[in-house]
């Protein structure tokens, strides 16, 4: 099923509440197979084609050749399949996008436009739907809140689309409005692309798809309750109002399933990364960095989706956030034992680094392992805040990548006796969204005295 016509898309999401008076209720069963029958497809293709593969390398034909053949095409179909679907297997898509960077760039190279429009876009509600909705939510008079309104949308993506209107008293607004049956697809789909998450890292070495997959499908009720994902913007903008680096945009009004806030213009961060300058680039990634050092401290929240179509470069140089839907709420900033244990791997303490690695939870009480070997694996990672300056790069994700998920080196094992403390997932999974995007921007930054700024527990540390 190919969800490229509005009618495609009011059958996938239709639940009930919003009736499609030219369909038969068949419709429904039939769409819901059809995203079943994509999904669950992807595993079985790898199948057959691992299966030619083994077949070529009998002939003779080299098995790094072989495997590169079956990368790309798995990554091509991966890519395809979630960028015609919405719902869980679009967000998913949406926080995959973020570490194509951690691609080979054989493979990477063809689908980054792929990946970007599952940033930001994707086949729009009707405007009845949408009309339905508004009523629903904001009542029956709900254009009288309205000056105009555009029923086209602005922007789509994996659980809502944005339209662009005029409030009542002047203000541009954009007008956030959820699909009906969001719920239901997110959770059908995550279920579906749980069953087969360990294909991801046949062209994604080293990355552990299951954790970002069980924490995805556990804030779905969270990032479904738009009054949650309201308030969380609300603070965040009352936090950074004025702010010279952050744009937050402010919450005019919300309910349910309809958010209305004032509208951000800027340059999205994805045609920053495609297409920006030396300069834009690194004020991006500077400014991406101070928004992720700051807003547990000033918010006590963690923007926990980040992907470069929820971030904008202003015309004065701030960078505009949008989509609260995900946060980790750190009411007392980052926690303790993270900011310690930070500490002790920037200054090489291994046997300190391990003990807290024991006390926190992040090896098991029954685990044992060499604490050299843990600082050895930690280092590279956090190399960007030991130096004093610091330029991400692509090759630089890659080999990081390749480095923890290639099994003949010693320190790789390491990543397989580690935990994650459920606590930690968030805090993880920004890390490495907000690392990839840094990557894709190519920054170039002081982000060390940026770290010690806002977390002053770092220094002093070791440099060089």
């Amino acid at each position: 099923m190919s969800l490229t016509r509005s009618a495609d898309v009011s059958k996938l999401y239709n639940n009930g509440a919003v009736p499609d008076k030219t369909k038969e209720n068949k419709s429904i069963p039939r769409s819901t197979s059809s995203r079943t029958a994509k999904l669950a497809a992807l595993p079985l293709s790898l199948a057959g084609r691992s299966a030619i593969g083994f077949g070529r390398q009998l002939v003779g034909q080299s098995g790094s050749m072989v495997f590169g053949e079956i990368q790309e095409k798995t990554a091509e179909q991966v890519f395809k399949v979630l960028g015609e679907l919405k719902g869980g297997a679009m967000k998913f898509g949406q926080a995959l996008s973020v570490f194509e960077a951690a691609l080979p760039e054989e493979i990477a190279k063809p689908y980054r436009e792929t990946l970007t429009k599952l940033q930001e876009s994707a086949p729009p509600l009707p405007a009845r739907v949408v009309h339905s909705v508004l009523a629903k939510e904001l009542g029956e008079d709900w254009r009288d809140n309205f000056a105009s309104f555009n029923d086209k949308p602005a922007a789509s993506a994996s659980i809502g689309q944005v339209h662009k209107a005029q409030w009542k008293d002047g203000r541009t607004v954009a007008v956030k409005i959820q699909y009906p049956g969001a719920a239901e697809a997110l959770i059908s789909d995550l279920n579906q692309i749980q069953r087969f998450g360990k294909i991801f890292q046949l062209f994604m070495p080293g990355l552990d798809m299951k954790p970002l997959l069980e924490e995805l499908r556990a804030r779905i009720i969270e990032e479904v309750d738009y009054k949650y994902e309201a308030e969380a913007q609300q603070k965040y903008s009352q936090v950074y109002d004025g702010d010279p680096d952050i744009a937050i945009p402010k919450v005019v009004t919300f309910s349910d399933k309809v958010i209305v806030s004032e509208w951000m213009e800027g340059t999205p961060l994805s045609k920053i990364i495609a297409k920006g300058t030396r300069a834009q680039r690194n004020n991006a990634g500077m400014k991406l960095a101070r928004f992720h050092f700051t807003s547990p401290i000033r918010a006590g929240l963690l923007h926990a989706d980040p992907h470069p179509g929820n971030f904008r470069l202003l015309d004065d140089g701030r960078l505009g956030v949008l989509d609260f839907g995900a946060c980790n709420r750190l009411p007392n900033g980052f926690p303790e034992p993270f900011k310690r244990l930070l500490k002790n791997a920037l200054e090489g303490d291994a046997t300190a680094l391990y003990e807290g690695f024991k006390e926190d939870g992040f090896v098991l009480p029954d685990v044992d392992v060499d604490p050299q070997l843990v600082l050895d694996f930690l280092i590279p990672l956090v190399e960007p805040l030991r130096t004093e300056t610091f330029r991400y790069s692509r090759e630089w994700l890659r080999d990081q990548t390749q480095r923890v998920g290639d099994p003949r080196n010693p320190t790789a094992k390491i990543g397989f006796q580690l935990n994650l403390p459920p606590e930690y997932m968030l805090i993880h999974r920004v890390t490495l969204g907000t690392t990839g995007i840094f990557c894709q921007l190519e920054a170039e930054g002081k982000f060390l005295a940026e770290a010690i700024a806002w977390l002053p527990e770092l220094a002093p540390v070791v440099v060089g």
